[in-house]
């Protein structure tokens, strides 16, 4: 996939999330509670959970309890259904979708001490 391309679906993803794009609102933001919001964002602060490079959260040592687990469920549900919306308008696959998503917006955002997966699969810290 191409650079544009990679941008071009990536301002994609962040319009369907609401995220401001080019100086413009685009589309509504994906469904998540601010209470998974918040136990996702505890977590990669303590490094239980990071960003996949696939667009995703996965768990980077352990599974975490059970609401950590399905608070993690949740944002990738709505992650999935983002990158399902993005991979239709763009004719590419869903985990292009996700790919692009880490590479161009989630990878960008990620704070000091939080984990993200390589291309190799491997977790590093910021």
């Amino acid at each position: 996939m191409t650079r544009m391309k990679y941008l071009a679906l990536a301002a994609a993803i962040l319009g369907a999330a609401g995220v401001v794009t080019v100086g413009a609102i685009a589309g509504p933001a994906f469904a998540q509670s601010a209470q998974a919001k918040a136990q996702v964002d505890a977590a990669k602060a303590q490094g239980t959970v990071g960003e996949k490079n696939d667009g995703y959260l996965g768990f980077v040592s352990g599974s975490g309890d059970a609401a950590l687990q399905a608070a993690v469920n949740e944002i990738n549900a709505g992650r999935a259904a983002l990158y399902r919306q993005a991979a239709a308008r763009n004719g590419v696959s869903e985990a292009a979708a996700g790919a692009a998503a880490f590479t161009e917006v989630v990878s960008s955002r990620l704070r000091p001490g939080e984990f993200y997966q390589t291309a190799d699969g491997a977790w590093r810290q910021k």
